[in-house]
């Protein structure tokens, strides 16, 4: 598949063997059995891959189909406003705002403005963009928008659970206890220490339209889910 080919699409159920062995792209399936083809990413120690999913690269059908399944997921928590994670977590965050019926949602950002409060803010690191040292900013203006409400926080993939635990960190700073996490993709299991480190609670707030493993390379250099 060319690059710009990935996230165009989903596949009907059995379209791909889902499982065994793997080599330029990963099959993830949705609840319903729909396939989606997610890029394999190599690890620096080239022994190891992910799959990859850049939400704001993904069609507006695939985003609306990712974004109905989360919200179906979250609604049973009565939520009364979703706030986004920057960057690529602000497009699905709004997406199931709207789905949820909602008229607007509160996006969190990395961009400092000048009414910005520096006590509002917390660091920010990413798997994707490691070596970046980012702060994570509320605008004050939209603190009353997530007072006393119960808040959905949304990020479009959780992976080493670093870039929740930032949002976790800025909100209840805040005041505010999100009722709910949300993404399309949970990406191993890697995030489930860095929430649980926060609160045990957060785990089993924690939901995903759908999960993938880290890859091994077999001996045929192919990329397989490690046993269970």
């Amino acid at each position: 598949m060319a690059p710009h080919d990935f996230w165009q699409e989903f596949h009907p159920p059995g379209t791909f063997a889902a499982t065994g062995e793997f080599t330029s792209f990963y099959v993830a399936a949705l609840e319903d059995g729909r396939q989606l083809r997610l890029p394999i990413r190599v690890l620096a120690d080239g022994d190891h891959a992910l799959a990859s999913l850049i939400v704001n690269q993904a069609s507006f059908a695939v985003l609306d189909a990712l974004a109905e399944s989360l919200a179906k997921k979250i609604r049973p928590m009565s939520i009364d406003v979703v706030a986004g994670l920057p960057t690529l977590g602000l497009t699905l965050a709004a997406a199931v705002a709207q789905k949820l019926g909602h008229n607007r949602y509160v996006p969190l950002g990395t961009s400092r403005k000048f009414w910005y409060r520096d006590e509002l803010s917390v660091a920010l690191s990413s798997i994707t963009t490691p070596t970046q040292q980012k702060r994570l900013y509320i605008d004050p203006r939209m603190l009353p928008l997530l007072t006393g409400r119960r808040v959905a926080l949304i990020d479009d993939v959780i992976s080493s659970g670093a870039s929740i635990a930032a949002g976790l960190h800025l909100l209840t700073a805040c005041g505010i206890e999100p009722a709910a996490i949300g993404a399309a993709m949970l990406q191993s299991e890697r995030w489930r220490e860095s929430l649980a480190a926060l609160a045990p609670q957060w785990i089993e707030r924690t939901v995903g339209v759908f999960a993938t493993p880290i890859l091994e390379r077999n001996a045929a250099g192919r990329w397989q889910a490690p046993p269970v």
